[in-house]
């Protein structure tokens, strides 16, 4: 996978993506400044160099009756390479762990875990994630309100390559 070079373009087609993912061509490319087809060919050639992974839709968990989110700090008996790919397979499975994160620190991984209420939390924390192998302590902080939420990164900051 090769990266292309980034201009001011493709970071414009980059930040509308990532604000819109279902923003047509036409208007995309309208934004950008460009016309609609060297627009398509750059959105493909962002996405055949990685720099665009996929697209989804961002999803109301509430909405869905998924009221409870918790960020689970896991701390582990053995940082052992074997150990730690072995808990990032077994953590992979689970469908409510949405989000892992593996730390430097006192801390071994950050799990963002989305449940329908308390009760399927603590099922999940104490049949799942407690009785995992190599899980030494895990320490949970149930979410009050999302204050913030952007996905993708500060693309407004990148500076012209």
């Amino acid at each position: 996978m090769q990266r292309v070079k980034l201009d001011a373009i493709d970071r414009r087609i980059l930040r509308d993506l990532q604000s819109d993912g279902r923003i047509t061509n036409v208007d995309l490319a309208k934004r950008a400044g460009i016309s609609a087809p060297p627009c398509l060919r750059r959105v493909r050639a962002l996405e055949e160099s990685g720099y665009i992974k996929g697209f989804h839709a961002d999803v109301d968990a509430e909405a869905l009756g998924f009221g409870v989110t918790v960020f689970a700090m896991v701390g582990l008996n053995s940082q052992a390479e074997a150990d730690l790919v072995a808990f990032e397979e077994r953590v992979a499975a689970w469908p409510l762990v949405r989000e892992v994160y593996m730390m430097a620190g006192e801390t071994d991984f950050i799990l963002k875990i989305v449940a329908k209420d308390w009760d399927t939390y603590h099922h999940f924390l104490t049949e799942e994630l407690t009785a995992a192998p190599n899980v030494e302590h895990v320490r949970s902080s149930l979410t009050i309100r999302t204050s913030k939420y952007l996905p993708g990164v500060p693309i407004e900051l990148m500076e012209e390559e």
